[in-house]
C-alpha cells in the first residue's frame, strides 16, 4: 500500500498499543511539513526565496493531498501575495494531524477510539490494525539511516522532516540518539532532489527548530 509523507509520520508517531500520539507537537509540524513536501514533489507547489507559491491546482488523485492543496490554494489567493512557507505551516500544523489521521483510519491502518477521562472527557485515541506499512516503512528507515543504503526521494524527504522536527527517538527507539542524528543530518542536506525541493526542506526545518525552541522555553519557564 502506496501511503503519504504525513502518513507515514503519524503511524510513527501513534503508540500501536494505546494509540496515543507521542511528542504530538513535534509530530504536527511535520506532518504539515510532510504534505506540502509531498506536493512540491508532485510539483503542485513551489518554493522560492522562503515563500510558497501554488503552481498546479489539479489533483493528485490522493484525497489526503488534494484536500490540503485546495486549502493552501484558497488561503495563499486571499492573501494577494505569496506566503512564507513558515506562516502556511504555523496555520497547518494544528490542522493536518487530524485529516492525516483520518486517512489512516480510513485506509484501515489504525482504528479510531473514543475514552472518557474521569469519565467525563471525550479522549480519542487510534491504535494499530495493520501493522504490516509501518513495519515496511520502519525496515526502509533503518535500511538507509542505519545500514548504509542508499535513499529513494521520498525517503530521504521522510528523514529530513524527520530530522527538522527531532523525531529521532520514535523513528528510531532504543538506538544511539547521536549516531541516530548525525546520519540523518547527512541525508537532510545531500543533494537527492531538485534545488526548489531542497529550499523547501530547509525553510520547513527552520520552522519546526522556532517552534521547539519555543516549546523548550516554554516547558522551562
Amino acid at each position: 500500500m502506496s501511503i503519504t509523507l504525513a502518513e507515514e509520520i503519524t503511524l510513527l508517531s501513534l503508540d500501536d498499543e494505546s494509540g496515543e500520539a507521542k511528542e504530538r507537537q513535534s509530530a504536527a509540524w511535520a506532518v504539515a511539513g510532510g504534505i506540502l513536501l509531498e506536493l512540491a514533489l508532485a510539483g503542485r507547489v513551489s518554493v522560492a526565496g522562503g515563500r510558497l507559491a501554488v503552481t498546479d491546482e489539479d489533483p493528485t488523485g490522493e484525497a489526503l493531498l488534494d484536500g490540503r492543496l485546495a486549502a493552501v490554494a484558497a488561503w495563499a489567493g486571499r492573501r494577494g501575495r505569496a506566503p512564507k512557507v513558515t506562516e502556511w505551516l504555523t496555520k497547518d500544523q494544528a490542522k493536518a494531524p487530524a485529516a492525516t489521521v483520518a486517512r489512516l483510519c480510513e485506509r484501515g491502518l489504525v482504528v479510531e477510539e473514543t475514552r472518557r477521562v474521569l469519565g467525563l472527557f471525550p479522549v480519542r485515541r487510534y491504535p494499530e490494525a495493520d501493522g504490516a506499512v509501518e513495519r515496511e516503512l520502519r525496515e526502509r528507515l533503518r535500511a538507509v539511516v542505519l545500514d548504509g543504503a542508499a535513499p529513494d526521494e521520498r525517503t530521504a524527504g521522510l528523514i529530513a522532516l524527520l530530522h527538522g522536527a527531532k523525531l529521532h527517538r520514535i523513528a528510531f527507539p532504543g538506538e544511539p540518539r547521536k549516531q541516530v542524528a548525525a546520519r540523518m543530518a547527512e541525508l537532510a542536506e545531500g543533494r537527492w532532489a531538485g534545488e526548489g525541493v531542497r529550499e523547501a526542506i530547509r525553510d520547513m526545518q527552520a520552522a519546526m527548530a522556532a517552534v521547539t525552541v519555543v516549546t523548550i522555553v516554554a516547558a522551562a519557564g
